[in-house]
C-alpha cells in the first residue's frame, strides 16, 4: 500500500508526500527488524539459561564422578601397596588379608562421563551460549582432563590384573567379588554428604 502511493506520488511529484512516506518505509522497516532482532536476543538468552543450567547438573554430576573414581583407584592403588608389602615382608598379612589385597588390587572402575550438553554445544556451535566464563573454563578444563580415561586404561591393560585373574580359580574369584568386590552407588546415593 505505501508502495503504490509512493509510486503515485513520484509520478504527481508531490515531494513532500515521497519524503514523508520515505521515511515511514525506512521506520517500519527498521521497527520491523528492530523487533526481529528483540526476539532473537530473548530465545538466546531463554536457550543460554536453560544450557547453563543443564552444563551445571553435568559438571556436578562429573565432579563426583571423578572424586569418586579418584578416591576408588587410590584405594586400589594402597591394596597394591599392602599386597606387595606382604610379598617382601614389610607389612604380613593373613592369607585372607593377602587375598583381599590381591584382589582389590586387579580391580578398576570407570563410570560413565555427564558430557551430553558440552558436546551438544561443542557439536553444534553453540557453546557462546554459555555467559558465564567460568563455568566454559571449568567445562573446558573438565571434558579434557585425561586423568580418569588414563587410569581405566592402565587397569584395563594391566598385567598384574591379567596374571592375577588368570591364576586365581574362578570360584574364588566370583567369591572374593561377593565378599569384596565393587558395589554400585548411584550419584544420588551420596546427596547430603559433604
Amino acid at each position: 500500500m505505501i508502495l503504490r502511493r509512493l509510486a503515485e506520488n513520484l509520478k504527481a511529484q508531490n515531494w513532500t508526500a515521497i519524503a514523508i512516506e520515505f521515511v515511514l518505509l525506512v521506520l517500519g522497516v527498521f521497527l520491523g527488524i528492530q523487533v526481529a532482532n528483540w526476539n532473537v536476543e530473548r530465545e538466546r538468552t531463554r536457550d543460554s539459561a536453560v544450557f547453563t543450567a543443564r552444563l551445571k547438573a553435568d559438571l556436578r554430576e562429573e565432579n563426583w564422578r571423578y572424586r569418586f573414581l579418584v578416591d576408588y583407584h587410590r584405594d586400589v592403588q594402597a591394596a597394591a601397596r599392602r599386597a606387595a608389602d606382604a610379598l617382601d615382608g614389610t607389612a604380613p598379612l593373613s592369607n585372607e588379608e593377602f587375598l583381599v589385597s590381591a584382589y582389590r588390587a586387579s580391580q578398576y572402575k570407570q563410570g560413565s562421563s555427564r558430557r551430553a550438553t558440552y558436546d551438544q554445544l561443542i557439536s553444534t556451535g553453540n557453546i557462546g551460549l554459555i555467559r558465564d566464563e567460568a563455568l566454559l573454563r571449568i567445562a573446558v578444563r573438565a571434558y579434557s582432563i585425561a586423568t580418569i580415561n588414563d587410569l581405566v586404561r592402565e587397569g584395563v591393560n594391566s598385567r598384574y590384573r591379567e596374571l592375577f585373574r588368570m591364576s586365581i580359580d574362578t570360584a574364588v574369584q566370583k567369591e572374593l567379588g561377593v565378599q569384596c568386590g565393587d558395589r554400585y552407588l548411584e550419584p544420588g546415593d551420596f546427596e547430603g554428604m559433604s
